[in-house]
């Protein structure tokens, strides 16, 4: 058997687990219910434009310019009943006087009220709230995704050394092999996960009543979101390998562990206080365990220039590389010490 085929092997034994795996098919089910709930509950609760009633043509222009549902009737006294009735929010009656049933109608005095133009110097193209949610997700996505299903790979690695099946795996496929079908297997079900979600929640900006400037702006996020992952998650993937193997029993996997949930904590939280800082979230998006956060976000706000995504993506890339070949040493060092928890002096030296 090559080394590819024991790779394929192993990452084939890796996926059937997973997705028989009630846990990850119910995550993933929940994720996609987040996403579509997200899109649609907003649509769903505007209810569409306001509905109002107009005697004679009172203002009708100023209603539909204001993208409210303007209803002719022929007197007040119709209007009133329709008011009652609920069939409208307002009526609007010569004078011109608003009519409402318990509470001022907003929408449409503001539709009345004459405002001053306004010019601004340095407008902002998204939407407040969006520019708050949308980099929170990217952040929350990646920080629960590494995390979970890193997590998942040391938990795997190191039940294979209580049971003992990894001296039987070992026998039977070299270790890198192992390392790299284990790791492989995880990352595809990992970005397919997250490519799904994406894929969701961009065609449901698309069929929805969702300005286009909102999906100019997540479209070219979402698509550099999905490299700076896989990479990142592939950089941090063998990292959790490694402590896994580490820990001889589930209980030790909390100390092992600790560097690797550091460096994932401490980035998610560092991009997302200082959001408001432009100059921090250039240097972090440049960092390779903050980049595939903060890098995404400043693209979708429009702060990074063409060529910063690329030179982040390749320094993520020869980072990845680096911690693999860090991995892949504590990994082998340590996976057949199954009865005492290995320190990283002594797993580095094993594998030499």
């Amino acid at each position: 058997m090559t080394t590819f085929e024991a790779i394929r092997l192993v990452a084939a034994r890796e996926l059937k687990v997973k997705l028989r795996d009630k846990a990850f098919l119910y995550s993933t089910a929940f994720f996609l219910v987040i996403v579509i709930a997200s899109i649609v509950l907003p649509a769903f609760i505007d209810g569409g434009p306001s509905k109002v009633a107009v005697v004679g043509d009172t203002a009708i222009a100023q209603l539909t310019d204001a993208q409210l549902e303007v209803r002719a009737v022929p007197d007040a006294a119709t209007a009133e009943q329709l008011v009652r009735d609920g069939d409208v929010e307002a009526a609007i009656l010569p004078g011109p006087e608003v009519v409402a049933l318990e509470e001022p109608p907003s929408e449409v005095v503001q539709a009345l009220s004459t405002a001053p133009p306004v010019r601004l110097l340095e407008p902002a193209g998204i939407d407040p709230f969006l520019k708050f949610i949308v980099p929170s997700a990217l952040a929350m996505l990646f920080f629960i995704t590494s995390f979970t299903y890193g997590l998942q790979i040391a938990q795997s690695v190191v039940e294979e050394k209580q049971t003992r099946i990894v001296e039987i795996l070992v026998s039977s496929v070299p270790v890198r092999a192992l390392l790299a079908g284990k790791v492989a297997a995880i990352t595809l079900l990992a970005f397919g996960q997250i490519a799904l979600l994406a894929l969701v929640a961009f065609v449901g900006m698309t069929v929805t009543d969702v300005d286009t400037s909102v999906i100019n702006a997540v479209g070219p996020a979402i698509a550099w979101f999905l490299p700076f992952f896989v990479l990142g998650f592939i950089m941090l993937a063998t990292l959790w390998a490694g402590v896994g193997a580490l820990a001889a029993r589930q209980e030790d996997l909390t100390s092992t562990s600790s560097p690797v949930q550091m460096a994932v904590l401490i980035p998610f939280f560092a991009v997302l206080f200082l959001q408001d800082n432009e100059a921090a979230q250039k240097v972090m998006s440049f960092i390779p365990f903050s980049s595939p956060i903060a890098m995404p976000i400043r693209l979708f706000n429009g702060d990074a220039a063409a060529w910063e995504p690329i030179v982040a993506l390749l320094i993520l890339a020869v980072t990845a590389v680096v911690l693999l070949a860090i991995g892949t040493r504590i990994y082998q060092g340590s996976l057949m010490r199954t009865s005492v928890r290995t320190s990283f002096a002594a797993a580095w030296r094993a594998a030499s």
